[in-house]
């Protein structure tokens, strides 16, 4: 793998050493720089492993270790001696510091362990598990061979109900509702042999279908009340650590979520692996809270009325959930699985990725591309992976280059692995691009939930309708969906051409922590370094489907002013005025959550996605105003024109808003109340 030390070194601003055996033959070199109390970078992630065993091995090894993959990445490719300034970016990438630490959510599992299935199949996944579990086995039928003569683990049986929960807290429900108990069956198996109709078999239970009522069964049984057909349907549940399920994704219940909770597997009896993660699955284990939720922005719900519903729909784990009780959405951390697609598609920030938070994914994807212009490199492309399947995508790609039978990644294409590839959106794609970036390419595999794909897509369509509208190259943006490295290859290739220049003007501004903060300054160095900007002004037409930015339009015949869309709004956007009866409106603030069309009672708002390329966006504007109306006793305005006439004449037929008091209607509070008591006519309290 060709090397420039001295870019390398120039790019990094100090001395680099070279070796080609480190981990074996100049492992003494190793020792000697973890010795030194700096911070050491070793640019192999192979051996990984052995270097850390080296290191704690190693007396008076102070240095913290770091690790970068610069072979696979950049070193095994065809484009390999142009690769330097890669290389550069990806090593000062690795030397950024940990992101900060989040808080985690914990889980207990002691090994008490579900298995759900035909009674065969269970009883071998039992006895493949060991002693080390408590196993519970729910029987749904024989299977083709029923169970063991020997009772070894305790069966239940019935009708399963439910089944809710994660790894330490599975709730499994049933209905007892079959004639034959099982605690008090003995297996003698006279029943089995007894019956007519063959409807007992050898899981002990009865089909009751086939069963027509010889009640054979009841009289060889020598179990006092084993068999009982008058015996009435008991409710049951039981908490489980793990489950096992054995049956296809279709039984029901069962999960049938993208992403399944930790501690659930499915086991077809072939492959071992599921059996081999349970095992791995008993004791204490944390995880992060990935995303951290702001309720006083969040766009979901306002005065019971539901209008943003992104991240509901969108995760695979089915961790988010409306809470209209609350007015809020509600996380469940134990279910949520990280891949932040929640964060990428809530309009307001109000749900935020913290694992690692915005400001250093920012900053991470800001370092790459200064890096690799300082060292000379040019139209960088940023290739957003997975950090387990699209990372082993990458290494798979990069190691068929070396044995000749691909070409490898491209020298200005720069992989960065994520938790997850639906961690990052828009505003961070639209900040590379600032940044330097010649294109962003998102790599989707097989673990990817179709819901993230079509997120996903529908953002980079947002990107596409901006950069197109305001005259740079098509293309910024893409979806490659790979199974396999070849495919990675095919889609690089495809992607990469015609080539797209970057920004001649590279930004300067850091993410910020809060996303439409990073939006709008993404956003505004693309307006000003714009190659053709929109003559008159006109406003980019976007996607109506996953734009977080556009404007509201108010049919003034309609509007009677009431300002629930004021109320409603979760982002600033739409304004009163105390002075007078107006609707104003900020365009830059508004996210398109549609809380405000589902709040009108007059059906009079609609949503316009756009983008306003003028200072006007970041100006209020007037949406609608009408005249104030004045109380018809003391002149005191109180409302508006046509709320008070709208609200006239839906009750002028109404019983009780006759005579007077339909004109009570046209007073203000305190006048009303005045009126009220001094009529003769009306019938007081006192008077009763």
């Amino acid at each position: 793998m060709p090397l420039q030390t001295s870019v390398l070194a120039a790019a990094a601003g100090e001395p680099l050493s070279q070796h080609t055996n480190l981990c074996r033959r100049e492992a003494g070199a190793f020792q000697a720089a973890v010795r030194s109390g700096e911070e050491v970078l070793v640019a192999c992630t192979q051996e990984r492993r052995l270097f850390g065993e080296l290191a704690a091995r190693t007396e008076g090894a102070t240095s913290p270790l770091r690790f970068g993959n610069i072979r696979e990445t950049a070193g095994w490719a065809e484009d390999a001696p142009r690769a330097a300034p890669k290389m550069a970016a990806l090593l000062a990438a690795a030397r950024l510091p940990e992101p900060e630490p989040v808080p985690s959510v914990g889980f207990q599992s002691a090994g008490k362990l579900l298995v759900l299935g035909p009674l065969d199949a269970a009883e071998r996944a039992a006895q493949l598990m060991g002693e080390e579990f408590d196993i519970r086995l729910f029987a749904t039928g024989p299977g083709n061979a029923g169970g063991m003569q020997e009772r070894r683990y305790p069966v239940l049986s019935g009708k399963a109900t439910g089944l809710q929960g994660w790894l330490g807290a599975f709730e499994f429900s049933w209905q007892a509702d079959n004639p034959i108990s099982l605690d008090l069956c003995t297996r003698c198996n006279a029943c089995v042999r007894a019956c007519p109709e063959g409807a007992i078999g050898l899981d002990y239970q009865i089909d009751l279908q086939a069963c027509r009522s010889h009640r054979d069964c009841v009289a060889v049984c020598e179990a006092a009340g084993a068999i009982d057909f008058e015996r009435p349907p008991l409710p049951c549940s039981e908490r489980f650590d793990l489950v096992l399920d054995l049956r296809g994704s279709g039984a029901t219940p069962t999960f049938n979520q993208h992403a399944l909770p930790q501690g659930y597997l499915r086991w077809d009896g072939s492959e071992l692996a599921p059996l081999l993660a349970l095992r791995a699955l008993v004791g204490e284990f944390e995880k992060p809270r990935f995303v951290a939720y702001d309720p006083k922005i969040c766009a979901h719900i306002r005065n019971t009325t539901v209008g943003c519903r992104a991240c509901v729909d969108i995760c695979s784990a089915e961790a988010i959930a409306s809470d209209a009780r609350h007015q809020r959405v509600q996380v469940e951390p134990h279910l949520c699985v990280g891949c932040g697609a929640c964060t990428t598609v809530c309009p307001t920030g109000a749900l935020a990725y913290r694992a690692p938070g915005l400001a250093e994914q920012g900053l991470r994807l800001r370092t790459v591309l200064t890096h690799y212009a300082a060292a000379g490199g040019r139209d960088p492309v940023l290739l957003l992976h997975s950090q387990e399947r699209g990372q082993a995508l990458v290494e798979e790609l990069g190691r068929a280059a070396q044995l000749g039978v691909a070409r490898g990644l491209p020298a200005h294409c720069i992989p960065l692995a994520l938790w997850h590839t639906a961690s990052t959106g828009l505003e961070l794609w639209l900040s590379a691009l600032a940044w330097g970036a010649a294109r962003v390419l998102l790599v989707a595999t097989e673990e990817d939930a179709p819901q993230y794909l079509e997120a996903l897509e529908e953002q980079a369509a947002v990107v596409e309708a901006i950069c197109t509208g305001l005259g740079y190259p098509p293309g910024a943006v893409q979806l490659l969906r790979c199974r396999t490295h070849a495919d990675l290859e095919a889609g690089l290739r495809a992607a990469l051409h015609p080539p797209r220049p970057a920004l001649g003007l590279v930004a300067r501004f850091g993410a910020a922590p809060h996303k439409r903060s990073t939006l709008d300054l993404a956003l505004e160095h693309l307006l000003a370094a714009a190659p053709s900007p929109r003559e008159g002004g006109r406003a980019i037409e976007l996607p109506g489907r996953g734009s977080p930015l556009g404007e509201v339009l108010v049919d003034k015949d309609r509007c009677t002013l009431c300002l629930s869309c004021v109320s409603a709004c979760p982002a600033g956007a739409l304004l009163d005025n105390p002075q007078r009866p107006e609707l104003r409106f900020i365009e830059k603030n508004c996210v398109q959550c549609g809380l405000c069309a589902s709040t009108c009672p007059e059906d009079a708002i609609g949503l316009h996605a756009r983008l306003d390329v003028t200072p006007q966006r970041s100006q209020t504007r007037v949406l609608n105003e009408v005249a104030a109306y004045a109380c018809v006793r003391c002149g005191t305005p109180f409302g508006t024109v046509k709320a008070i006439e709208a609200m006239l004449g839906r009750l002028a037929g109404h019983a009780m808003f006759q005579g007077e008091a339909l004109e009570r209607l046209k007073m203000c509070s305190d006048c009303r109340v005045i009126d009220l008591y001094s009529s003769g006519q009306e019938r007081k309290v006192t008077d009763l």
